[in-house]
């Protein structure tokens, strides 16, 4: 009699184009228990094929909920901790104790877990920061913290800062000098490394100590690591200011033309680069007619009236210098 619609074949042939999820489902043959049968493990569900009986179910899959299409997302999804970083001393892979006295589901602690509690973490602060060299090293990465917040430094630049501080620590620069002048100067390298536009003079205001300290712990670092710097840049501060003066987009086109012509001719050798920046902020805005003051300008970036016009008649004298053929052509 051949067979009717509703009869299946005694073995079903899985497709060519079989996913990864069949490819995991795939039978793995076992003994049974009862029978000596063929066990079959399906999904979340195993049983025997002979007899029937569930072996086992609701396996738990330790694979993760979701997915990741690259090395990146899926590191970053991970859920085993936080991620090491140099601006932990221990790079953070030791253990922190909560200070609220606070249980699993939110309860206060008795008097005397609380007592218990406070001793663990004693010796736990005790245990991170077991000599001189993990106590320095906290201490400044605190203080690189901090600086790098109220400067609003990129986190980026605030890790080449601690490797920088960590190389310091490591040739034996810290004796004799401050933490926070170490710190501030290591910050002040990265700064310089990245590209951001901040000045010492700005991170002598966020800082513990003054300028010329910082200035002096800066050459002091840079020579003894033999680190990289290339001069500072005056371009780099004009999109900041005109940002906070509010200036044009044609204001600061054009004092990036008169600052890069300026420099072409080597004007800004020896000289201040947030100067130079304010100075062709201040010029750019007389040749486009735009209302702005020198006190403004002064207070925008921090430098004095006599800086500005020094350099803005430098800047406008090589303009005018420059245009003249031009002209006369």
């Amino acid at each position: 009699m051949p067979p009717t619609i509703f009869d299946r074949s005694p073995v079903e042939q899985p497709s060519e184009q079989s996913t990864d999820d069949t490819r995991t489902d795939r039978t793995e043959t076992t003994t049974c228990p009862e029978c000596d049968g063929h066990v079959v493990v399906r999904g979340d569900q195993t049983h025997c094929e002979d007899c029937g009986l569930v072996v086992d179910e609701d396996r738990i899959d330790r694979g993760p909920e979701w997915r990741a299409f690259d090395a990146a997302e899926r590191d970053e999804k991970s859920r085993v901790g936080s991620p090491t970083t140099t601006m932990m001393h221990d790079r953070g892979l030791s253990t922190t104790i909560d200070w609220r006295d606070k249980d699993g589901y939110g309860g206060t602690l008795s008097n005397r877990k609380r007592r218990q509690f406070q001793r663990l973490r004693t010796w736990d602060e005790r245990f991170r920061t077991r000599d001189s060299s993990d106590r320095n090293l906290k201490h400044a990465l605190g203080e690189l913290e901090r600086m790098g917040a109220a400067l609003d430094v990129p986190d980026s630049a605030e890790e080449t800062a601690s490797v920088i501080y960590r190389r310091a620590l490591e040739d034996g620069l810290l004796p004799g000098r401050s933490i926070e002048g170490m710190a501030t100067a290591a910050l002040h390298a990265a700064i310089r490394q990245a590209g951001v536009p901040r000045s010492l003079e700005e991170l002598a205001t966020v800082s513990r100590i003054d300028y010329l300290e910082a200035a002096r712990s800066y050459r002091y670092l840079v020579r003894e690591l033999e680190l990289p710097m290339a001069p500072p840049d005056p371009l780099e501060y004009v999109p900041r200011y005109a940002s906070t003066l509010g200036l044009s987009n044609e204001t600061e086109r054009r004092a990036h033309e008169l600052l890069k012509s300026g420099m072409e001719a080597g004007l800004h050798s020896g000289k201040h680069p947030v100067g130079l920046a304010a100075a062709a902020l201040y010029a750019a805005s007389r040749l486009t007619e735009e209302t702005l003051t020198q006190d403004a300008v002064s207070e925008a970036a921090d430098v004095s009236n006599v800086t500005i016009r020094n350099r803005y008649q430098e800047l406008l004298e090589h303009e005018i210098t420059t245009s003249e053929p031009s002209a006369a052509d």
